[in-house]
């Protein structure tokens, strides 16, 4: 490995041997073909190979709720569904029918959203064949300028857009109501929130929607990008032929570009909600925008960068005392919206206690301007970039379609360009170095200043009696420069990880099944070890360790203490280094280990480099052998944790209350099935919950390990026996326990009466037992994306009655072989009880009919598709691996899937249908308004 990487960084220098000056404009990607049609239509071309056969397609304009006139506030937005309800090409909700018959199902993977300068038309494709491939254009090209806007079709989607707009109000929508005319200076951004206004969406006339679509649908405001497995030349043909013939617009309206003005001086304000539970302080210090063209602008950007990290790094620093001053703090510089960009402080209180949580917050950044950063954090900061840009150019050629494709639509809205990985490392390797303490401390000067500054609190309504005045929150902040403050301290960083290393293992037995390239190896002190080496990831190995135990094993007085126990340790850091001094240690790796408990297993989990394999092996040897509590952080994250409750139980969100109740129910009010509390939160026993992990994690003896990725399996071979082999047994072999948590048996109603606003929320769970067989899995998992297409087509397209509603199909064979179904929506209290008598209908409309033959052949062409490209993942494999392992089945049932898939048709969906869907345990449950 270490060669490849001295051949790949070899061959960047040699490919920008020239030195970067700071005035050259930045490169774009040459990976990337940029071109422009005589319309005025931009597009971006990247062929990329991950994964196979599939590419991702994107419509951007230019254009969003900003460009909106008065009366047509909300049609950016109505205008994106629209492309959804009857183009040229795909009239009505044909569109829909077509992509998700092609595997490509809405919502999940079809989506477009509007935002107040731009709306994203985002198209997932299968590529293999050219015909499909030009079909989809087909749909870019009418979302672009062939929308029929049907006055009917208009109509019946206003109730669509109301219930999405449902969906948003609250105590967020409440409070941005009166923050963001603060932020946004009496700027139009203000007042054109992309959810539009309701009574313009009511009635909002067709000519308005024909109006906006003409003006700012155009293809000068337009671009087409496609990342993907295709052919670059017939890409390019396929976009001339269908967008070239888009008509140039004769006399376009000017694209006004906004702005926010910066008036000077300090903005606040205090807003106060019934449904805030925390109270927030946010101060923006707003700047110009930067754009990066530029070298030169791109160096800055590094070192805003490096200033980011380095001060999140002591932020979070603080959150590791036994009393930490914030529930959480935020200090980073960043773009914003519009032409602004801006350091965003952000301190949560614990309870009222705003002026420690602000100053907190205010004095870090105080304290760098006073004194600095010191070399020793700007050196990790570097190397940590460094490692993360070497590590995208040796994954470039194995990196998904999708990461790409955000960085070209960015290039096209923010008129920036796209650099590649090869140019950002040969950049960070000429300049990165040449960044100095005082550069980054000369930028934090330049950030914090008096000017331009909006400082914003946010709070509980029962706490009003107890918050600052505007009056107090200024002058903390203007007095922070006064605060007595040191200089800061970095540790010095530990020189290992391992204290004492362990006694290597022999290997007992070997085997090798050749179908999935599996080897399976045991060693002396019983440990079993499997191995699946693969090329899907150049520099990448993903690992799990699992056992059958869990909470299950603690009866309910050491449940909470049970469920805190894995958090213990993880806050704790690894062997004798603490979190922060682990950190520090793994500057320059990429390695992570987490230890799990759960209700029914323990597990260790983790991921690395190629290189830093035996870091994280020696990580996992920690979590068995050398655990140490770090008390203050953890007395300070069961601090933390009981005020956050206690601000949710003083003031309850909607939402929260409602699924603490359904979990409660579901539960059969089991006190495991309890929501956690600040009462249960202070109870537990930290020594008690440490213990408990110490317990789990001493006997390795029913540890199974499973290890997927890019690794040569002689060559691991030796760590492995040092680190697993090296691991104390006992042979120990236990299970969980099953503590029979149940639903209540039979029909079962709850109403939940919470919030102020008109809103309702209903939730329908069928449960019942089954006899596992991955079959059976698949079955009830694609009968519930059926219900899902069913309940949209028609509590959504044809009752206009829900935004999205959400079905989901579950088989859990854990404690017991169990299936759940839930239906969950938003929607109009007053239509709640119709929409889950129809819910409920054609639920038993499947069950009479089976499903119907297209809705099979979609929801079997999706799975097919997500196969297909699963299977070409390390995470696909340590998942279907591990749990077959565990569950003590075949791994080479993994291998029939795509048959299995092939079994199923509609006559056996409705077998399982009538198995499933039964009436007999159901749970309706639905949260009314408090005044209804």
């Amino acid at each position: 490995m270490k060669k490849i990487l001295f051949l790949v960084f070899l061959g960047i220098q040699l490919a920008f041997a020239q030195q970067i000056q700071l005035t050259d404009k930045l490169p774009m990607n040459p990976a990337v073909k940029v071109g422009k049609l005589k319309n005025g239509l931009t597009y971006y071309i990247h062929k990329n190979v991950e994964p196979a056969k599939r590419a991702q397609l994107r419509l951007v304009i230019k254009a969003g709720s900003i460009l909106e006139n008065e009366n047509q506030r909300g049609l950016a937005h109505f205008m994106e569904h629209m492309n959804f309800n009857g183009t040229k090409n795909f009239p009505k909700n044909e569109l829909l029918n077509f992509l998700e018959k092609s595997g490509i199902q809405f919502g999940a993977d079809i989506n477009a959203y509007t935002s107040f300068d731009e709306t994203v038309y985002m198209l997932p494709v299968p590529t293999d064949t050219l015909a499909k491939l030009e079909k989809f254009m087909t749909v870019l090209s009418d979302w672009a300028a062939f929308a029929l806007l049907d006055p009917t079709e208009i109509d019946k989607e206003r109730g669509v857009i109301l219930e999405e707009a449902r969906t948003r109000k609250g105590a967020q929508s409440r409070i941005n109501e009166k923050l963001l005319p603060v932020i946004f200076n009496g700027s139009k951004y203000a007042s054109r929130l992309p959810i539009g206004l309701d009574t313009i969406i009511k009635t909002a006339p067709y000519e308005e929607f024909r109006k906006f679509y003409k003006n700012w649908y155009r293809p000068d405001l337009q671009a087409v990008v496609a990342v993907g497995d295709f052919d670059v030349a017939q890409m390019e043909a396929l976009i001339i032929k269908h967008f070239g013939k888009i008509k140039k617009a004769k006399k376009p309206l000017e694209r006004t570009k906004f702005g926010v003005p910066l008036k000077g001086g300090t903005e606040a304000i205090i807003i106060t909600d019934t449904e805030q539970p925390n109270n927030v302080v946010q101060v923006y210090y707003l700047k110009p925008e930067k754009k990066t063209n530029t070298a030169a602008d791109k160096r800055s950007d590094i070192v805003e960068s490096l200033f980011n990290t380095m001060i999140s790094n002591r932020l979070q620093e603080l959150l590791q005392k036994a009393n930490p001053p914030f529930l959480f703090g935020r200090s980073g510089y960043s773009s914003y919206l519009a032409d602004l960009d801006a350091l965003n402080v952000v301190a949560v209180a614990k309870g009222a206690d705003v002026e420690t949580a602000l100053k907190a917050v205010l004095e870090e950044n105080e304290r760098a301007v006073r004194f600095g950063f010191t070399d020793s954090e700007l050196g990790r900061a570097k190397q940590n970039m460094k490692t993360r840009l070497e590590k995208q150019v040796l994954e470039k050629n194995k990196t998904d379609s999708e990461n790409y494709i955000d960085e070209y639509v960015n290039s096209f809205l923010n008129d920036e360009p796209s650099t590649s990985e090869d140019y950002d490392l040969m950049f960070s390797n000429q300049f990165l170095e040449g960044i100095t303490v005082a550069e980054v401390n000369a930028l934090v000067k330049q950030l914090i200043t008096k000017e331009n500054r909006v400082l914003a609190l946010i709070g509980s309504e029962k706490d009003k009696d107890k918050l600052p005045t505007v009056a107090q929150l200024k002058t903390w902040l203007d007095n922070t420069s006064t605060a007595n403050l040191t200089a800061y301290v970095d540790e010095k960083v530990a020189g290992s990880l391992v204290e004492k290393m362990p006694v290597a293992s022999k290997i007992k037995s070997e085997t090798k099944i050749a179908e999935l390239g599996v080897t399976e190896i045991v060693f002396e002190n019983g440990i079993k070890v499997n191995l699946k080496p693969t090329d899907y990831k150049n520099d990448e190995i993903v690992f799990t360790g699992k056992s059958y135990g869990g909470s299950s094993l603690y009866e309910d007085a050491d449940f909470d203490n049970a469920s805190f126990a894995s958090r213990a340790a993880g806050l704790s850091g690894n062997g004798a280094l603490k979190s922060t001094q682990l950190k520090k240690f793994m500057t320059g790796k990429v390695a992570n280990v987490n230890a799990t408990i759960g209700e029914s297993t323990e597990s260790i989990n983790g991921s690395s480099s190629v290189k830093d394999i035996e870091t994280a092996l020696q990580m996992v040897y920690n979590k068995f052998t050398n655990n140490i509590i770090d008390p203050d952080a953890v007395k300070g994250a069961l601090a933390n944790q009981v005020s956050s409750l206690s601000g949710l139980e003083k003031t309850p969100v909607p939402d929260k209350t409602f699924f603490d109740t359904i979990q409660t129910v579901m539960g059969g009010y089991a006190y495991r099935s309890k929501p956690m509390t600040s009462e249960r939160m202070q109870k537990i026993d930290i020594d008690k919950a440490f213990g408990i992990f110490k317990d789990r994690f001493k006997d390795a003896s029913d540890f199974e390990f499973t290890f997927v990725g890019n690794f040569d399996v002689d060559k691991l071979k030796p760590l492995l026996a040092t680190y697993i082999g090296g691991l104390p047994t006992n042979g120990l072999k236990e299970t969980f326990k099953d503590r029979k948590i149940d639903m209540p048996k039979g029909k079962v109603n709850k109403l939940v009466k919470a919030g102020k606003e008109n809103k309702a929320t209903a939730l329908i769970v069928l449960q019942g037992d089954y006899k596992a067989s991955d079959k059976e899995d698949v079955q009830i998992e694609l009968l519930g994306e059926i219900l899902n297409i069913k309940l949209t087509e028609r509590l959504r397209e044809q009752e206009g009655g829900v935004y999205s509603p959400n079905v989901q199909g579950s088989p859990n064979r854990i404690p017991r072989e169990k299936f759940v179904y839930s239906i969950y929506f938003p929607c109009s209290p007053a239509n709640v009880e119709k929409l889950a008598t129809i819910s409920l209908d054609e639920v038993a409309k499947i069950v009479a009919n089976g499903p119907e033959s297209v809705d099979v052949d979609k929801v079997i062409s999706k799975k097919t598709l997500d196969l297909q490209t699963a299977v070409k993942t390390n995470a696909y494999w340590l998942n279907n691996l591990s749990t077959a392992y565990l569950q003590k089945e075949d791994i080479r049932e993994i291998l029939k899937e795509g048959e299995l898939l092939k079994s199923i048709n509609k006559e056996s969906l409705k077998a399982a249908a009538q198995k499933y869907f039964k009436a007999d345990n159901v749970l309706k449950a639905v949260m009314l308004p408090e005044d209804k």
